[in-house]
């Protein structure tokens, strides 16, 4: 007998909202009995339907909804979802470029599940139970929506143990390289989708990389973090020169690749802790036409926010004293939990600290290919404040 949950009185306003997730300390009680990872039908205290979502008892989110009216499971649902996803991309995305998000989990009816386009290639995560058990079901309708050459699943993140899942990866359709030659920007990037960060780049920076160019033309500009070489290569294609900074080599290896495959001889790379680095750069006097800070999450929870708060404000004290006057500076996060507000209030304070005045340019989000729904805060998580500093 399939599930049926109902919540607690009061607990359906946020479902009614638009947002997917139950959490199990919501719930009032449970009928029926069924596989874990199952379809279960969720109702308000009141007996009102709110919709299907696949139960998971072993997740703090019990239940992920995704249908909300009388659709069935199956192939032709995630057909259907994952259609309409590719025809906002589309839409959306710029010519210039042939990787981008395909699937944004809850920001397209589709929660847990996100599918990545490098070329001719796709690259997903399968982070609950009920997707993860559907894995063939999502692959053949992947197949008849893209025609991929091949089909990658990235496994190995820890939210996967929080569903009981095995960290695993492997190629699930077709043959896929270790590393992919794909377009961003009218740029060519090597894109490591099997060993890589993520699914092996971060493309929600997309439009943010393309904007810098602006700030950049003709400068010295050092980008810090710089992973594979996203913004240094955005920046190297106007600037005069360009230091790629990282602290590891297997990223900095990736950023000359990439140089050398654009025909840039103005990228140098410097190995070693960010902050440690910046220190020296200051100590040595070098000043830069515009920074770059794209840091990984330093807060991926409410209780790290005050330590993450200390390190946000550290590192932009750093990058601030090193932007010659007139200069400009990027400064980014990619933790919801930091809020605009509180990243806005750090910068200020940052700006004080390393007694500069500061103006506010531009406040940049995700691409478009990584929609925000205005019903789950969770997935407007990408602030990138660009600022003057005199």
């Amino acid at each position: 007998m399939p599930y049926s949950v109902y919540l607690k009185k009061g607990e359906e306003r946020r479902i009614l909202a638009g947002h997917s997730w139950v959490y199990a300390n919501e719930v009032a009680k449970i009928e029926g009995k069924d596989k874990n990872g199952a379809l279960a039908a969720v109702y308000a205290a009141d007996g009102r339907f709110l919709g299907k979502g696949y139960i998971n008892h072993l997740s703090k989110i019990l239940v992920r909804i995704f249908i909300r009216g009388q659709e069935e499971d199956g192939k032709e649902l995630y057909v259907r979802r994952i259609a309409a996803a590719k025809a906002l991309r589309e839409a959306v995305m710029g010519e210039d470029s042939d990787c981008w998000r395909a699937v944004f989990a809850e920001a397209d009816d589709l929660p847990a599940f996100i599918c990545d386009k490098y070329g001719d290639y796709l690259c997903v995560e399968l982070l609950s139970l009920g997707v993860d058990r559907r894995k063939e079901t999502i692959c053949e309708a992947l197949c008849e929506v893209f025609a991929p050459k091949g089909i990658y699943m990235r496994g190995d993140v820890a939210v996967r143990q929080k569903e009981g899942l095995p960290l695993e990866s492997g190629t699930l359709y077709g043959e896929v390289p270790d590393t992919v030659c794909v377009q961003e920007n009218g740029l060519r990037m090597l894109v490591d989708v099997k060993n890589g960060q993520k699914t092996g780049y971060f493309l929600d920076q997309k439009e943010n990389r393309r904007a810098i160019r602006r700030y950049c033309r003709g400068r010295k500009v050092l980008d810090c973090f710089c992973n594979s070489g996203g913004f240094s290569l955005n920046a190297a294609s106007v600037a005069k020169e360009v230091v790629a900074l990282d602290i590891s080599r297997f990223a900095l290896d990736n950023v000359e690749e990439n140089a050398r495959l654009n025909g840039f001889a103005n990228i140098a790379t410097r190995c070693g802790d960010a902050f440690a680095l910046l220190r020296e750069m200051r100590a040595a006097g070098e000043k830069f036409g515009c920074v770059v800070l794209d840091p990984p999450a330093f807060c991926k929870s409410a209780a790290e926010v005050q330590d993450a708060y200390r390190g946000y404000k550290d590192v932009n004290i750093y990058a601030m004293k090193l932007v010659e006057p007139g200069g400009f500076l990027m400064s980014c996060s990619c933790s919801h939990y930091m809020t605009a507000q509180l990243f806005e209030k750090m910068l200020r304070e940052s700006a004080r600290e390393a007694g500069r005045r500061a103006k506010i340019l531009e406040v940049r989000v995700q691409a478009p290919d990584h929609p925000a729904l205005l019903s789950a805060e969770e997935t407007s998580y990408l602030k990138a404040f660009i600022l003057q500093l005199e």
